[in-house]
């Protein structure tokens, strides 16, 4: 039986699938299965598995689409592994990652893991300015795994780990945005043990453009209010800074537009050091230019998705109302 069982739901992602396995296929460590789960595809990827089956133990089903987490559900109810290891479809994993995860799990037995996420050399500049402003710590990035933490460490679906026992006594991810974050804090309220285990890196590919990812984090704006509401505690001081960036830069432009041109030089400097840290980090010019918007685009729109949701769902209460949220919070 295998110490690990991979869950990977996918939706019309050939090319992705295809990157990952051939990843997978090159571990040196092969203490695991592969269990790809097509949610509904219009263009399935069996054929791309298929390929694989002589260097990996894969499993592929086919199931109507129903949404990401009902098919993350899906996959370890036919998992048979000790662990049960969740990627997205997007990702590379590098060769040690099996092993290196072999090893610390032996000598810290985790309940439930998860470890940061890099930008790969073949990704465009695109990717690897959208992977600095997701990482950093002038961005707030610092909360997914970084080597500053803002927060308790949150394990997330792209690279996240936990125990069959967690999964027998916490249930699957409920069909929600920031599904993993709710079942992060399920576990930890559960009393298990979740720990970032930092040199189980995997490569994250992220949104090809700026309007998708523009798109992606205003809804992780808005559903960090969804989470408020399941988990009064959850909300913390980090969550309220992109907020903050969006308020305080439309009164600086106000100001300079209005008073004086130096009430700029504040978003001004910031801007700069976001281009400066970038450029150090990534060795590369065009990815610090892009940094920029980028890291804009990140704190922006999350702000705005926060902001809206705050005023509609709890000043308004409009949409799911706290009582509705507790339902969904029981499963009912």
């Amino acid at each position: 039986m295998p110490r690990f069982s991979i869950i990977i739901p996918v939706y019309n992602r050939i090319d992705e699938v295809d990157d990952l396995l051939k990843s997978l296929a090159a571990q040196t460590a092969k203490n695991f299965e592969v269990i790809i789960v097509e949610d509904g595809s219009t263009d399935p990827c069996k054929t791309t598995v298929e390929r694989y089956s002589d260097s990996l133990d894969v499993k592929y089903f086919f199931k109507e689409n129903e949404g990401r987490s009902i098919a993350r559900n899906y996959g370890m109810e036919r998992a048979s592994g000790d662990y049960f290891i969740l990627f997205d479809s997007d990702c590379v994993i590098p060769p040690e990652y099996f092993a290196t995860l072999s090893d610390r799990l032996d000598e810290q037995p985790l309940d439930c893991f998860g470890g940061p996420d890099a930008a790969h050399e073949s990704f465009s500049d695109t990717q690897k300015a959208i992977n600095y402003s997701m990482t950093s710590f002038l961005t707030t990035g610092g909360i997914r795994g970084g080597k500053v933490q803002l927060e308790k460490f949150t394990p997330r679906t792209f690279n996240m780990g936990f125990s069959r026992k967690v999964w027998q006594t916490v249930g699957g991810f409920r069909e929600m945005f920031s599904e993993d974050i709710d079942m992060s804090t399920r576990i930890r309220q559960a009393g298990f043990s979740i720990g970032l285990i930092r040199d189980a890196f995997v490569y994250h590919k992220r949104r090809v453009d700026f309007r998708k990812f523009a798109r992606q984090v205003y809804v992780f704006g808005m559903s960090r209010i969804t989470l408020k509401l399941l988990y009064p505690d959850s909300l913390k001081v980090v969550h309220l800074l992109p907020a903050a960036f969006v308020i305080g830069s439309l009164a600086l432009i106000v100001l300079a537009i209005f008073h004086s041109w130096l009430w700029i030089l504040p978003l001004a400097a910031y801007l700069v050091a976001i281009f400066v840290t970038a450029w150090i980090s990534t060795r590369s010019f065009v990815v610090a230019l892009k940094a920029v918007p980028a890291s804009i685009i990140q704190l922006g729109c999350y702000g705005c998705g926060f902001i809206k949701a705050f005023f509609t769902k709890i000043i308004l209460r409009r949409g799911r109302n706290i009582e509705e949220e507790i339902q969904i919070r029981k499963g009912k």
